[in-house]
Formats: structure tokens, C-alpha cells, sequence
């Protein structure tokens, strides 16, 4: 299987499951290659985007020269580098902070799109890289691109919040912006929703369409609790939809979203997937029952999901090597349980064809850890706008061996053939609920 090459070119360093991968895919972009360094997201990565090119590598030990060289880019132009480059946002006292160990990551982000030479460049980060000591980071990666000579860079930066874009969850993100030296700096997307609240109120004046509800995301999918094999395994075949709303519809078949321009990928409509069950004890069933939507429960400190309002940031929890921790989930708004992974990539954006890590665990951070694909392609389509191309619509493509998404540690390092382990072993934490 291979790349469009009539499609812009794009590349994604620190990839993940690939969330920023499908928000510039719909946007029209064809991601040609991607980078990212934990086997477990890269082999997820590689089994929805098959067509394509993974590398399951450190950054830092990449060159622009293999990225071409082991993809089908070769001496194609590329239109777009992309990625988040995690930071620790320390500021050291009288030193470059991007010199620090702790923030290597963003100088190989600069070093890569210098080697590969794009048109354009995004970076996205926390928001929190736009406030207090920490700017000094982001003001850092500004300099590093202005100084080479090759890159101008959008500013004033901007933090973007993914619910003003269509995405019923609310998550800001800094997204930093250049263009190679002559061509046409692109804008920022316009907000096209007016979001709900997390509570579900809603605004005084709508000066865009309401954007979608906790219930227009998940409302069509059958409760995971009514399927024993879900205690077993994370998919389920052949079950009952619900009645779907136009932002779910989307979600379960691509051609009824006009705006996006990704490839249709083979896939069961009718399988519920990414949706293993949690065991709860009656004690927290009892408090998730009593939990008023829009509030947090006492106890675990969960939101409840209100019907007519967006879900909180999902966040991502720890990995390994920090001790493991799942992250806090929401409340289902009409079940008393935790959401499923399925039901947290409904409120991040993701179609239904999407799969994830069969762990609850790899799943729910490989969605937390992610860009919304509604913000992408937002910020995707303004680049495109920016170099007057208009977007073509991808063909059919297929999705990869499902081996990928049951990948112990150790399958997924051997897989690429790593030689040493880069993820150390997990030690497993009970999920706090």
C-alpha cells in the first residue's frame, strides 16, 4: 500500500496513537511518515495509518536525510512538519532553557524541520508554555526558528480551545506556527462552534452554531455493561446502535462529513470496539448513581458528564516510568460507571474506525495524550489556505493487522526490532474508583 503523492506531504515527530496524524489527514494532508518513540502508540499508529510510514525511534536519534530516505517522501517536497514535542518548561537561571536535558525534545522539533525543510511547520504544546517562567521556553523555539533565517514564524502565539472547533470536550492548546522564508504565513483558524459549558448551560448569545453535547457524542452507543465479552476482550461484534446525531454520524461513516478529506478505511460499522468494561464495587456504583451531572463526585474526585455539556480535558495519567497511574475518568451521564475508551475518543473526535491499545490503560493515554482531530484539521486546513491549495479527498485504504493493538511491551520492542527496552515495564496500579 502507498502514500498519494498528489496530496501534500506531511510528517508527525512525537505522533502517538496518531491524533494530530487524522485531524491533518481530514484536513487534506497525506502523512507521509511518522515518529514516535513508545512501541506500544507506535504500533497503534502504524495499524490506523497502514499506508503509510512509522518509525518507532527517538527523535533525537533521527535524521531528516532516513525520514526520506526509508518513506516513500524521497526528494518529494514536504509541505508540512508537525508534532508535540513534550517539555518539562523549566526555566534554568542564566541558560537557554531548551538546553536543559529536560527540554532536548524541542530543539530536535526545530532541528528536524530545518533538515526537512518544509513549507509550513506546526507545534503544538500546553498552554501553560505561554505563561510565566515557562514562556521563556516557547520564546526560545521562536528565536531558534527566526535566527536560523529559513522560517517565519505566526505571532503572537495562540492557545486554542478544541470546543470552539467542534470537539464536545474542552482542551486548549498552544499551537505555534512558520512558514519557509517567501511564502504566505497562514492565520488562525476561525472558531466555528460556540461551546457549551462543562455544566451545560448555555451561552447568552450564540454568535456560531451550539457545538456538540456529551449526549450528541455518545448517545447512539449501546452501554458496554449489557456485553459479557467485554469483560474479556475490548470489542464486541454485530450489536445495536442508537439513533445517531449529525456529529456522531460523522464519526461512523466519513462520507457524511463534507470537511473531511481523509482516506475511508475498510472497517465493521456494527462492532462496538475500544470498550472493555470497568469493575466497579457497589460503593462506588452507589455514589457514581447519586453524582449530580456537572458536578464532581466527592469521593473520587470524578466529574459526571452532563448530558448538554462537554466533557473536561481528558488526561492522559503516567507512564512507566512514573509510576503508571490511570488518569482520572468521567462519570457516564446516564450509567454509573466510568466512560469507556471508546466513549473518550467519541469526545475527542475520533471515528469509529479508530482503534486503540485493547488496555484500558495504553487507550485512555494514547486519547489524552493526543490533539483533538477536529483542532487539527482546523489548524491543517488554514495552512492549506495559506498556500492556496485546495484539499482532495483520500481514496480507500486498509487498516493494519490487529496483532498490533494486542502488543505486550515486549512484543511491541521486538517488533521494531529494538534492541533495548525504551518503555520501562509497567507496574500496574489499581484503578482508583
Amino acid at each position: 500500500m502507498s502514500i498519494d503523492v498528489r496530496r501534500p506531504l506531511a510528517v508527525d515527530l512525537f505522533a502517538g496513537a496518531g491524533g494530530l496524524s487524522l485531524g491533518l489527514e481530514q484536513a487534506g494532508y497525506e502523512v507521509a511518515a511518522a515518529v514516535e518513540y513508545d512501541p506500544i502508540h507506535a504500533a497503534v499508529h502504524e495499524f490506523n495509518f497502514a499506508h503509510s510510514k512509522t518509525f518507532c525511534a527517538d527523535v533525537a536519534q533521527i535524521s531528516g536525510d532516513s525520514i526520506r530516505a526509508e518513506s516513500e517522501i524521497g526528494d518529494r517536497e514536504i509541505h508540512l512538519v508537525a508534532g508535540g514535542p513534550p517539555c518539562q518548561g523549566i526555566s534554568m537561571i542564566g541558560r537557554r532553557a531548551v538546553d536543559d536535558p529536560r527540554n532536548a525534545l524541542l530543539k530536535e522539533f526545530v532541528r528536524l524541520v530545518l533538515e526537512l525543510k518544509p513549507r509550513y511547520f506546526l507545534m503544538e504544546n500546553v498552554a501553560g508554555l505561554m505563561v510565566g517562567n515557562h514562556r521563556q521556553l516557547l520564546d526560545e523555539v521562536v528565536d531558534l526558528f527566526e535566527s536560523s533565517g529559513q522560517y517565519d514564524v505566526l505571532t503572537p502565539v495562540r492557545v486554542l480551545q478544541a470546543a470552539e472547533y467542534g470537539t464536545p470536550q474542552s482542551r486548549r492548546r498552544m499551537i505555534l506556527l512558520g512558514s519557509r522564508k517567501g511564502l504566505k504565513l497562514p492565520s488562525y483558524p476561525s472558531a466555528t462552534h460556540t461551546p457549551r459549558t462543562i455544566k451545560g448551560t448555555l451561552p447568552i448569545v450564540e454568535k456560531l452554531p451550539l457545538g456538540p453535547s456529551v449526549t450528541d457524542a455518545l448517545g447512539d452507543l449501546p452501554d458496554a455493561d449489557e456485553f459479557v465479552e467485554l469483560l474479556y476482550d475490548d470489542s464486541v461484534e454485530r450489536v445495536e446502535f442508537g439513533r445517531a446525531s449529525m456529529y456522531a454520524l460523522g464519526l461512523r461513516d466519513a462520507k457524511l462529513d463534507s470537511s473531511n478529506f481523509a482516506h475511508l478505511r475498510k472497517h465493521s460499522p456494527g462492532d462496538l470496539t475500544s470498550s472493555a468494561r470497568t469493575i466497579h464495587t457497589k460503593k462506588s456504583i452507589d455514589r457514581f448513581k447519586n453524582a449530580v451531572p456537572g458536578t464532581t463526585e466527592p469521593v473520587s474526585r470524578f466529574l459526571r458528564l452532563h448530558p448538554e455539556g462537554i466533557s473536561n480535558t481528558l488526561r492522559a495519567g503516567t507512564a512507566s516510568d512514573r509510576g503508571a497511574y490511570t488518569a482520572p475518568r468521567p462519570i457516564h451521564p446516564e450509567y454509573p460507571r466510568v466512560i469507556t475508551v471508546r466513549e473518550a475518543a467519541r469526545l475527542h473526535g475520533y471515528p469509529d474506525w479508530f482503534r486503540f491499545h485493547v488496555t484500558k490503560w495504553n487507550g485512555f493515554r494514547q486519547i489524552g495524550n493526543s490533539v483533538p482531530a477536529h483542532l487539527g484539521r482546523a489548524v491543517g486546513a488554514a495552512i492549506l489556505a495559506a498556500d492556496s491549495l485546495t484539499p482532495a479527498q483520500g481514496g480507500e485504504v486498509k487498516l493494519g493487522s490487529q496483532d498490533l493493538l494486542h502488543m505486550t511491551s515486549k512484543e511491541a520492542h521486538n517488533y521494531f526490532g529494538l534492541a533495548h527496552r525504551v518503555i520501562p515495564q509497567r507496574d500496574r496500579k489499581v484503578d482508583p474508583v
